[in-house]
C-alpha cells in the first residue's frame, strides 16, 4: 500500500481531533478527502507528511513509518499545503532550481516538470506576477520535483476561476496515472470529476469510504417536484418506495426514493389522482453532495 493508516488518533491538549481512523490507498488511486471545517482533514494530512509527530496509531508511507522513519518516508511524499508557500519575488525557474537543489535532483528534471505542468510560457516571470492558477502549478511542480510516489494536495483548487479549475483538474488526473494522490477539497464537483474514491471524515471519524462509481450507481434517486398548492407531509408520505420527503420551499418538495425504477410517473399519477398540478418535476441521482450532507449535518 502507498498509504496505510491504522487506529490513527490525535489530541490537541484534551480535544480529540482524529479518533482511531483506518484507511489504506493503493498506488495509482486518486482519493478525495472530504469533511466539514474542523473535521480533522488537515490534521490527518499533517500527520501523513510528518509535520505533526505527536499522535497515536500507525501511519505508513510505502511501508515506512512516518513516526519512526520520518525522513525516509518524506522522500516518498510530494505535498502542496492549503497555503502555497512560495517565494513571491523569485522567478518561476529560479524558484524551481532552488527547490531542486534542496532535493538534489538533476536540472533536467526542472525542464521536464515545467512542460508537464504547463509553465513553459511563464518561467521568466516573478511568482507574484502569476495568477492564482499558475501559482498553484508552481506549487505542484515543486511538490513533484523529487518524483515522489505519493502526492498530497490540501485544497489545491481554492480560489480558482472555472478555467483554472479545469486546468488544475486535468493536471491532477495526469499526476494520478502513476502516483497515489490524496486530494482534499470542499468542491464536490472536483471530486466527482477527478477522483476514483472518496473518504469522508466528520468529527474526527471516517463516516464513508466509497468508490465514486458505487455512489453514482446507487439505487436511490431524488425527485424535486413543485406543486401548485401547499400540501402536508402526511399527505405525501403515502408514495411507494419513499424514503424521505423534505419541504425545501413553499410548494416545492425534495423526495428521496429507494428504488432503481424512475418514480416521476408515480409522482405525476399521485398529483393527478389528488387534484394537484405539477409546475416543475426533475429527477437526479443521489450524488456525492447529497451523501456528504447526510453524513456530516
Amino acid at each position: 500500500m502507498s498509504i496505510q493508516v491504522t487506529n490513527l488518533t490525535k489530541y490537541y491538549d484534551t480535544t480529540l481531533a482524529v479518533d482511531e481512523i483506518n484507511f489504506s490507498i493503493q498506488k495509482g488511486e486518486i482519493v478525495g478527502f472530504l469533511g466539514p471545517n474542523g473535521a480533522g482533514k488537515s490534521t490527518v494530512m499533517k500527520i501523513l507528511t510528518g509535520y505533526l509527530k505527536d499522535f497515536e496509531g500507525v501511519a505508513l508511507i510505502n511501508d515506512l513509518s512516518i513516526r519512526d522513519n520520518r525522513i525516509a518516508a518524506q522522500k516518498n511524499i510530494g505535498y502542496l499545503p492549503e497555503h502555497n508557500p512560495l517565494y513571491a519575488d523569485m522567478y518561476v525557474e529560479e524558484y524551481l532550481r532552488f527547490n531542486a537543489g534542496i532535493y538534489k535532483v538533476p536540472k533536467e528534471r526542472i525542464s521536464t516538470l515545467i512542460t508537464e505542468v504547463g509553465l513553459a510560457s511563464h518561467v521568466t516571470k516573478r511568482i507574484r506576477e502569476l495568477s492564482k492558477g499558475y501559482q498553484q502549478r508552481v506549487g505542484i511542480a515543486a511538490a513533484l520535483l523529487h518524483n515522489p510516489d505519493v502526492v498530497i494536495l490540501d485544497e489545491p483548487t481554492t480560489g480558482l476561476d472555472p478555467n483554472q479549475l479545469v486546468a488544475i483538474r486535468s493536471l491532477i488526473k495526469n499526476i494520478g496515472k502513476d502516483k497515489t494522490v490524496l486530494f482534499s477539497t470542499h468542491i464536490m464537483q472536483e471530486v466527482e470529476a477527478v477522483c476514483d474514491r472518496v473518504i469522508i471524515i466528520n468529527k474526527g471519524k471516517i463516516v464513508a469510504d466509497q468508490y465514486l462509481k458505487d455512489i453514482q450507481n446507487t439505487k436511490q434517486q431524488v425527485i424535486v417536484v413543485e406543486f401548485d398548492v401547499k400540501i402536508e407531509k402526511e399527505f405525501i408520505v403515502s408514495l411507494p418506495n419513499l424514503k424521505e420527503a423534505n419541504n425545501v420551499f413553499d410548494t416545492t418538495w425534495e423526495l428521496l426514493f429507494s428504488t432503481p425504477i424512475d418514480m416521476r410517473s408515480t409522482v405525476f399519477d399521485f398529483a393527478h389522482d389528488n387534484g394537484l398540478k405539477i409546475l416543475n418535476l426533475t429527477r437526479k441521482n443521489k450524488n456525492l453532495e447529497k451523501l456528504f450532507q447526510e453524513l456530516t449535518q
